[in-house]
């Protein structure tokens, strides 16, 4: 199971908000590409990198974080965050990174979405399933929607999209576990997503646990940050369990 420490920007630092409220944020860094770089130093292939500055406001904000974050490291990013044009999916790609994350659009505009799976490729994307209870919420988790998790998941799986991450909102910033018994669900109904955990994970046995489950990987940001799991013990685990 791939571990995929997460980089969260407001205002160009690096923060976490606690269960999605802008209200209830940290600043833990001044520079993410810093932050980025201690992360590839210390052996993490991946990125996950969210725009909550574009998330809120409807429009990516933060571009220049991941250019210089490209610019800095070899990490492969996935950056999500207020892309709602083709032509802001381009400039992420453009940018040096991997996949674009999506979410919020593919609630509001599926149509759109489509059109760009078609000219970008499914692949280029990862789908953002953030929950509440089980409907989506979106625009940064200040919405909650009535789209059923599972029936928004079967209309992605069933145009091409096959990597997939999950957060439970209640469970976001809070170190209290992750919601492994949902995922378990998810991965049984669909084995052939590359699924990714998110949110709740505070030590190592919730890793275990999400491993034990099936799931593909697990984003982790606040438990780093906090000091609950250090970057070297994330990484000894993931080459102790390969």
């Amino acid at each position: 199971m791939e571990i995929i420490p997460a980089i969260d920007i407001i205002g160009g630092k690096c923060v976490r908000l606690t269960q999605g409220d802008y209200n209830q944020q940290t600043t833990y860094h001044d520079d993410p590409v810093e932050v980025a770089i201690g992360f590839e130093k210390a052996g993490f292939n991946r990125l996950h990198l969210v725009d909550l500055d574009g998330a809120k406001k409807g429009a990516v904000q933060n571009i220049d974080v991941l250019k210089n974050i490209v610019a800095a490291t070899d990490l492969i990013i996935d950056f999500g965050g207020g892309v709602k044009t083709a032509e802001a999916v381009n400039e992420v790609l453009e940018s040096g990174a991997a996949y674009v994350t999506v979410g919020s659009i593919a609630v509001k505009n599926r149509n759109e979405l489509l059109s760009w799976f078609e000219h970008f490729g499914a692949g280029s994307f990862v789908l953002g399933a953030d929950v509440i209870g089980r409907n989506i919420a979106i625009h940064g988790w200040t919405e909650k929607t009535d789209t059923d998790l599972f029936s928004f998941l079967e209309s992605y799986y069933n145009v091409g999209i096959r990597e997939v991450f999950c957060t439970d909102v209640s469970k976001d910033g809070k170190l209290q576990g992750p919601s492994t018994e949902l995922y378990r669900e998810i991965i049984e109904r669909f084995p052939d997503f590359y699924f990714i955990a998110s949110g709740g994970v505070s030590g190592i046995a919730d890793l275990d646990e999400l491993k034990k489950v099936g799931c593909s990987a697990a984003i982790i940001g606040k438990a780093i940050y906090e000091g609950r799991l250090s970057s070297e013990e994330l990484v000894r685990w993931f080459r102790e369990v390969v």
